[in-house]
């Protein structure tokens, strides 16, 4: 079976000359280890592995070197012009002189109110327009006249009308058909085939059925008592656990369930049956329209509104709507200001400047200038380097505990330690904390994966299990 194996790398605080960096950790704990039922399995740091490799190193290039050769002149005297004729130009400013000038900073202008008073505000366009399509003359207006709204009600006239009421229709009757009866045998349900069931008959028998298979599981252990981090010490187990059965009570067929068919007759009923000697015939009556007469009120002229001068001599014909514009004139605002003006205009005066010459040496080149190469050969260096092989690893390796682990393994872990001058405390059979950080150091001082009392230890230790 293919399995995707995913490797997680990680980092490790580490502090070198007061200093913390990052030191990488692969993980290569993600699929457990194959193991027998009875073995342990804890997470391990193992040391990162270097070599010593010898190179040659480029420690200069091969390059050229690069001479330079002048180039050889000839000397003659020759006059030069430097700077030829030209106009400069001398500016002359403008002269001013004050005047004073009254300048409009309001214009004037007439404007319509709702009054002349000083509460008066001003009106909308819209209502302008309204009072001028009501008869109010203001394009004639002079400033100070007003004009105002008055309501006329609309007029009727009486007069007499018939109204038709009902319009002329038919009235419409029908003379009923005749029939006649019958009879007459008919089929009312087909000859059919109908199916009757013959059930199953069961009986109760027993079966002893497997629920879960025997298997092997990893299960956490006890026994490792220290961790170096939080990534090492982890302990698991391979562990059997035996098959599970059940005993039911089920039920299988005696006789299987079927059916057999039985035929059924068709169905007759005589029934009558009225059919119709003569149809149904129309017969329609004409019915007159009806009149009324109505006394009708007839517009005979609509609600007006009608604006009219206040100046105007004539009694207005309706009632005042409290409506009213008037026109009002507001004068123009100045300001007096003193500005200055152009008396004589700027202008420029030109000036002629002659022409500047000078002799000087010219160097004419008689052989150019030139390089001569020379070729450097390239340096190297023999190096000794030091190369990581593989870097700090987190790996599931077999380790001692309670499941696998005996006083007498402890005891001759601790008399190795002795010999190899780490001290685990009493030889007493017992994995304390003096005898852990005995082994921790040991396996420090030998390159060991550290994180428990792995295999690899006993093996260095010379410890049989």
């Amino acid at each position: 079976m293919n399995m995707k194996v995913t490797v997680i790398a990680f980092s490790m605080g580490i502090s070198v000359g007061g200093q913390a960096i990052a030191e990488e950790v692969t993980d290569a704990t993600n699929i457990l280890p194959e193991a027998k039922p009875g073995q342990c399995y804890a997470k391990v740091i193992i040391p990162p592995k270097y070599e010593k490799r010898t190179d040659k190193v480029l420690v200069r290039e091969a390059a050229e070197k690069i001479t330079p050769k002048p180039a050889e002149y000839a000397w003659t005297e020759e006059r030069i012009l430097v700077q030829e004729p030209t106009t400069e130009l001398i500016p002359v400013q403008a002269e001013f002189k004050d005047m004073v000038e009254r300048v409009e900073t309001r214009p004037g202008r007439t404007i319509w109110v709702n009054s002349l008073s000083k509460r008066g505000i001003p009106v909308s366009p819209g209502l302008v327009a309204a009072a001028k399509a009501g008869g109010a003359n203001t394009d004639e207006a002079i400033p100070g006249m007003c004009f105002r709204e008055y309501y006329v009600p609309a007029k009727y006239a009486e007069e007499k009308k018939d109204v038709l009421v009902t319009e002329a229709s038919e009235m419409l009757e029908v003379v009923p058909a005749e029939y006649a009866w019958e009879e007459k045998k008919v089929m009312v349900k087909e000859a059919t085939v109908k199916i009757v069931e013959q059930p199953a008959v069961y009986e109760t028998v027993t079966e002893k059925v497997l629920v879960e298979p025997e298997q092997t599981v990893w299960k956490k252990g006890r026994g490792l008592v220290e961790k170096i981090d939080n990534l090492t010490g982890e302990l698991l187990c391979l562990v059997t656990i035996p098959a599970k059965y059940k005993t039911i009570e089920k039920q299988v067929v005696k006789t299987p369930a079927s059916f057999k068919k039985v035929e059924v007759p068709a169905e007759y009923k005589t029934i009558k049956i009225r059919k119709q000697v003569t149809p149904p015939q129309e017969k329609r009556t004409d019915v007159p329209a009806e009149f009324q007469s109505v006394t009708l009120k007839k517009m005979v002229s609509d609600d007006t509104f009608v604006w009219q001068g206040v100046h105007d001599p004539k009694k207005p014909v309706g009632k005042w709507t409290g409506q009213q514009i008037c026109l009002k004139e507001i004068p123009p605002e100045y300001v007096e200001l003193t500005k200055h003006v152009v008396k004589t205009p700027a202008r420029f005066e030109k000036k002629q400047i002659p022409a500047v010459y000078e002799t000087v040496k010219i160097g004419k080149v008689i052989t150019k200038a030139d390089v001569v190469r020379t070729k450097i050969p390239a340096e190297y260096k023999t190096v000794e380097t030091r190369v990581k092989v593989h870097g700090k690893r987190l790996e599931w390796r077999q380790v001692l505990c309670e499941t696998n682990m005996t006083k007498e393994i402890i005891a001759a872990v601790q008399e190795a330690l002795q010999k190899a001058g780490y001290d685990p405390g009493s030889v007493d059979g017992i994995l304390g904390a003096a005898t852990l950080a005995a082994v921790e150091n040991f396996q420090r001082a030998n390159d060991l994966p550290r994180g428990g009392l792995t295999i690899r230890t006993l093996e260095a230790l010379g410890v049989e299990q």
